[in-house]
């Protein structure tokens, strides 16, 4: 679900050199969609782009999709206990981010709440119409969080010690953007602006010396289409939102979020609507998002603020809508 905005004109050849030229390439993958908007030499082959990002993000879902059943990460969701898995270099670096920012929240992120993530209808399998009973949640809950992870960084293996569960989803967008970012690199582009399922990454500059603009959504409960306040230029920056006011479920005459609080075994119930993170790599920025849901403001801006952390906070109490700003994002806001 996009939470941000590209607000930015279209470029027409006329304001391009000769020896360089614009494309707009996109496509589907991970379940969403994707588009790069880039600058970069005209002799760079509109073809050969396409099929290179394609391939990029495809290698991602094959390895980390939690609805393909022949993922690498699927299939050792469901390997037999006691077995040991040799991960793919990129689900080794997902992986190991992923357990590191767990071990720093305090399990506020959790990459092994798979379990939890299905009890709860927001994986593969749809949601029932009953709410998951206490004793459900326990044993989802039990011995198969971040914590029970046995993971070899070094030599990239991973023990399936029984019931543990995966779910990167959070975090595999965010990294395949970065993903894209280094094709791009690699094949001398100039200037990009990268969207995959919402999370963006932009570098260099557009040929009228402007950089990439992005407008951060205001949940704004009288209109959820008004123009958004907050623009930011990505000028060697990614930036991730994490939203609960457009996803969610109700029982019983109640909302709760999609997010799920894998340390009390529930959805999140705390006053965010949503939270934006400004990092320079994009799977940082995605799953700081989520943490910071998971969080609430109050622990995430202490949190922000120690590791300096540009972020977004938007909150809701009762009919009143406030923002709140770390204090790298307050002082980017006033350069």
């Amino acid at each position: 679900m996009r939470h941000i905005y590209i607000p930015i004109e279209p470029i027409t050849p006329r304001d391009l050199p000769t020896h360089l030229q614009t494309l707009h390439l996109h496509g589907d993958s991970m379940g969403t969609t994707w588009s790069v908007q880039l600058i970069g030499d005209a002799s760079l082959s509109a073809l050969f782009l396409q099929q290179g990002l394609q391939e990029k993000l495809d290698q991602i879902d094959s390895q980390m999709s939690t609805w393909d059943v022949n993922s690498d990460l699927c299939r050792f969701n469901h390997a037999a206990a006691g077995t040991w898995h040799q991960l793919p270099s990129e689900f080794c670096q997902v992986l190991d981010y992923a357990i590191y920012l767990a071990r720093q929240t305090t399990g506020a992120y959790d990459p092994a709440a798979g379990k939890l993530v299905d009890l709860w209808g927001f994986g593969p399998r749809a949601r029932g119409k009953d709410f998951p009973d206490a004793d459900s949640i326990s044993k989802a809950m039990s011995g198969c969080g971040w914590r029970d992870v046995k993971f070899e960084a070094i030599t990239g293996r991973l023990l399936q010690a029984g019931g543990i569960s995966l779910d990167l989803s959070s975090i595999a967008k965010g990294y395949a953007v970065d993903q894209l970012a280094r094709f791009l690199d690699a094949q001398n582009v100039s200037g990009y602006l990268i969207e995959v399922g919402g999370e963006l990454r932009g570098a260099g500059i557009k040929p009228d010396h402007s950089p990439w603009w992005v407008s951060i959504e205001r949940p704004d409960s009288a209109s959820l289409n008004e123009r958004p306040e907050h623009m930011v230029a990505l000028h060697d920056l990614s930036i991730a939102t994490s939203g609960n006011y457009r996803q969610f479920f109700e029982y019983e005459g109640k909302r709760h979020s999609h997010t799920i609080d894998s340390r009390t075994g529930y959805p999140v119930d705390n006053h965010l609507l949503s939270v934006s993170v400004l990092h320079s790599e994009c799977m940082v920025a995605d799953a700081l998002a989520t943490a910071f849901t998971v969080m609430g403001s109050e622990a995430a801006l202490v949190y922000a603020n120690q590791h300096q952390i540009a972020a977004i906070f938007f909150e809701q109490e009762g009919d009143t809508i406030s923002e709140k700003l770390s204090a790298v994002m307050a002082s980017m806001r006033d350069e």
